[in-house]
């Protein structure tokens, strides 16, 4: 669940990006996992969907070990981040971070390799 405004808006980077509403300090926390508003998709429940359903979670959400249980899906605009080798986000535990003080119109990058287990970029 994002814990700052933000918004979607074409990219530089990849089609559409998450942009900051508002100045974000370094180290402030800005989405953590909330099992009211997130959702985990298990792989056996994954297996069931239709294809459409299943190319949207692969396209959107990820598994990581820092949540376990199957397909973490943020049911907010985090789907939007796009990565970067260099990001302004901190991903290295369950939690993210500013990585770095992050401007209001700014768009809002993390590192797939810190948490996604099978991120690669090919």
């Amino acid at each position: 669940m994002l814990l700052i405004r933000t918004y979607a808006a074409a990219s530089a980077i990849q089609g559409v990006g998450l942009f900051a509403a508002e100045p974000v300090k370094a180290g402030q926390l800005i989405w953590r996992f909330d099992p009211v508003f997130d959702r985990i998709v298990s792989e056996a429940d994954f297996a069931l969907l239709p294809e459409t359903a299943r190319a949207f979670i692969e396209r959107y959400g990820y598994i990581t070990p820092q949540i376990p249980g199957g397909w973490v899906v943020p049911l907010d605009n985090t789907r939007f981040i796009n990565h970067s080798t260099d990001p302004n986000t901190d991903n290295t535990s369950p939690d993210t971070y500013a990585r770095r003080a992050i401007a209001e119109g700014e768009e809002i990058t993390c590192n797939y390799a810190e948490f996604c287990e099978d991120f690669s970029l090919d």
